[in-house]
């Protein structure tokens, strides 16, 4: 059986509607594919999360424009300037109340940093400012800075993920969220629904919406069918195969990368025989038109091309399950232990298809002459495979994931990705290291160099991973709203943005 016949195969199952909640006033019902297991706004860095918390709950200093030239605009922070080479002051927005009715200031903001990197929450907004020293200093009630060690010339942009909580906020994670966004959680029935009401106090423009009913259906068919039937509004993440309509169904510019994280601590693993065999056994071109779209590009780095240092020189592994045999053998002949079982964890619900792209690598590494095996979980369990500290005594274990970089340079992928210190690394390799340390310091054309000569050392002398796809989404957008999805959407997904027809 060739590959595209396996996943053309994996794609016959099909699912029947389910009912959801109709939309109601100038409310919105959004139907999601992951159920939450948190709304804490420090974990609205993870897409599940972040689609529900981010800009409309919790907000940020700063954001990432990504409808309009890329820039960095103020959101909490009205302006900012960098006082030296390794201190940037950050004017707050003065008056700004938290949904309790308190009031914002930086001490909230120098909490809320420290919480985030605390070692009494594990939250995942800290994992962007690893290997970074950051200090921040309350100057008054509305002036905050930050001192950086090493310099940080990107700063204001990497404080666009960190969400502001008030600085009564204990440090543990929260089941009820007190923003300053324009919305406030009126309810959460796990397994069931989660609802957001409009605030009347919010310091700025009031959003069209006045409330959004959240959903969660893991069948993408059954996500597009509620939209289609009028049970819901948006359906942020529906497959391709699904997307035949093109009044209701918006492709979008996906910042997500396809993976799988290899773990070089464990053999047979620890070979690169045996990493280069993964690469070759993959059939990547076969996935592109079945179970992911058209114009979904083949990944050579963890980020997408928008990135800046990317490497245009850098080549894709080509399928070649002869190759990939026969480095299997020459890495047994040595003594490797090829035959050893490898754990394929993949995430339920990741991305629509993730189910069926795993199986399909699955036969495909088999096929090669791995001994593979494969347990897709939910996202809760996925982290304790996908973060350090890894489990001791672990067999060998490909991970299954993807990895957002909506905005546009490698700093906030490369330490905990690649550093040997870093909580999502699976290698330890000193001249990654310097790479990583030198990029995120540098400005100008000597950082896009040296984040470019990181992608091509990762990718053809270390082989770091099995680097799979730059996504593309759909979204299903009913009749009665009017909203265009960005490349942002997959992991946040902002009400205000969302207009009434």
């Amino acid at each position: 059986m060739t590959p595209r016949s396996l996943i053309t195969g994996l794609l016959l199952a099909s699912a029947a509607a389910v009912p959801g909640l109709a939309q109601e006033g100038r409310d919105v019902t959004i139907v999601l594919g992951e159920e939450v297991d948190l709304v804490e706004p420090c974990m609205a860095t993870r897409s599940n999360i972040g689609r529900i918390v981010l800009q409309n709950i919790s907000e940020t200093l700063t954001e990432l424009d990504v409808r309009g030239d890329g820039g960095v605009m103020p959101r909490l922070a009205e302006s900012w300037e960098q006082v030296d080479d390794n201190t940037w002051r950050f004017n707050l927005r003065q008056g700004v109340a938290f949904s309790d009715g308190s009031a914002f200031d930086a001490e909230d903001v120098k909490h809320s940093f420290e919480r985030a990197q605390s070692p009494e929450i594990t939250c995942e907004i800290s994992r962007y400012y690893e290997g970074i020293e950051i200090t921040p200093t309350v100057v008054d009630a509305h002036t905050i800075d930050f001192r950086t060690e090493p310099a940080q010339p990107i700063l204001p942009l990497m404080l666009s993920l960190l969400t502001i909580v008030p600085s009564e906020t204990p440090m543990e994670f929260t089941r009820e969220p007190i923003g300053t966004g324009p919305y406030a959680l009126a309810e959460w029935n796990p397994g069931q629904n989660i609802r957001l009401e409009r605030r009347d106090d919010y310091w700025g423009e009031q959003p069209e919406v006045t409330g959004a009913n959240y959903l969660f259906r893991t069948d993408e068919a059954v996500r597009a069918a509620m939209v289609q039937a009028g049970e819901a509004d948006i359906a942020p993440s529906i497959s391709a195969i699904e997307a035949t309509d093109p009044a209701m169904d918006k492709p979008y510019p996906n910042s997500e990368t396809t993976y799988l994280r290899i773990d070089h601590s464990v053999a047979p693993l620890d070979d690169i025989r045996v990493r280069q065999a993964l690469n070759l056994a993959v059939d990547r071109e076969a996935f592109i038109g079945t179970i992911l779209a058209e114009g979904t590009e083949i990944a050579t780095a963890i980020v997408p091309p928008t990135t800046i240092g990317w490497n245009s020189e850098i080549t894709p592994p080509p399928y070649d399950l002869e190759r990939a045999r026969a480095l299997l053998e020459e890495a047994k002949a040595d003594g490797v232990p090829v035959d050893s079982e490898i754990l394929l964890v993949g995430r339920t619900g990741n991305f629509p298809g993730a189910t069926e792209l795993y199986e399909a690598l699955q036969a495909m590494l088999s096929e090669a002459g791995f001994n593979i095996r494969l347990q897709m979980v939910e996202v809760a369990e996925h982290e304790q495979y996908y973060s350090k500290p890894y489990v001791d005594d672990r067999g060998p274990i490909l991970v299954g994931a993807q990895h957002d970089n909506s905005r546009g340079d490698p700093v906030f992928s490369m330490f905990f990705k690649y550093d040997s210190e870093g909580r999502q690394s699976g290698i330890a390799d000193a001249r990654a290291d310097e790479l990583i340390a030198a990029a995120t310091a540098a400005t100008g054309d000597e950082r896009e160099q040296l984040w470019s000569e990181l992608f091509a050392y990762l990718h053809d002398e270390v082989v770091a991973d099995v680097l799979l796809f730059h996504m593309v989404g759909f979204a299903r957008v009913g009749p009665e709203v009017e909203f265009e999805p960005t490349i942002a959407t997959n992991s946040q997904l902002q009400l205000a943005e969302i207009g009434l027809k």
